[in-house]
């Protein structure tokens, strides 16, 4: 396959190249499917589950700036480093060693990434991605994905760095529903 970034020839050396390259087509992109393939076969996932396809594509979103729905090797290294990074919070906070992270341990990982959230905040978290009162990793990476997602759009409007933005509906509806 020849990568666009790279003319004529494999991003050299990259360990990562192999599993984007078994999914990839001829574009150089993945689509969720073909990401939810490559994190499988990766063994990214471990001992958990393999991620869903809709977190899959939160994930795409999260990096897609052309709004192509795919992603290519570069995002796909940039979710690589995100992923490892929230797979240490999630297993640095799951103090029982469950498998799985309750209130307490999600309020201790959203802190641990950066997030001052109000306990009403972070009810609505638990609310919206527990099972039975547990959260499996692979919903902790959508609500990581969201959580960074919305953030970042958020800041681009908050210029002032106090807090708060004016949205227009249109853009407001962009930057909720393609993530």
């Amino acid at each position: 396959m020849a990568y666009p970034g790279y003319p004529g020839q494999q991003p050299g050396g990259d360990p990562l190249w192999g599993y984007f390259a078994s999914v990839g087509g001829q574009d150089g992109q993945i689509d969720p499917v073909e990401l939810q393939q490559c994190l499988t076969s990766s063994g990214f996932s471990g001992t958990y589950q393999p991620f869903s396809l809709e977190t899959c594509r939160v994930m795409i979103a999260m990096l897609d700036r052309d709004f192509s729905g795919k992603m290519g090797f570069n995002e796909f290294k940039e979710l690589w480093a995100a992923l490892n990074g929230w797979r240490t919070i999630y297993m640095q906070y799951d103090t029982d060693r469950t498998g799985f992270i309750n209130y307490q341990e999600l309020g201790n990982c959203v802190h641990g990434m950066g997030y001052n959230l109000n306990p009403q905040t972070l009810n609505v978290l638990m609310k919206r991605y527990n099972k039975n009162g547990q959260i499996t990793f692979d919903d902790f990476v959508a609500c990581a994905v969201r959580l960074r997602a919305l953030t970042d759009a958020f800041r681009r409007r908050d210029q002032a760095q106090q807090g708060m933005c004016t949205f227009q509906y249109d853009d407001f509806l962009q930057c909720t529903l393609c993530i």
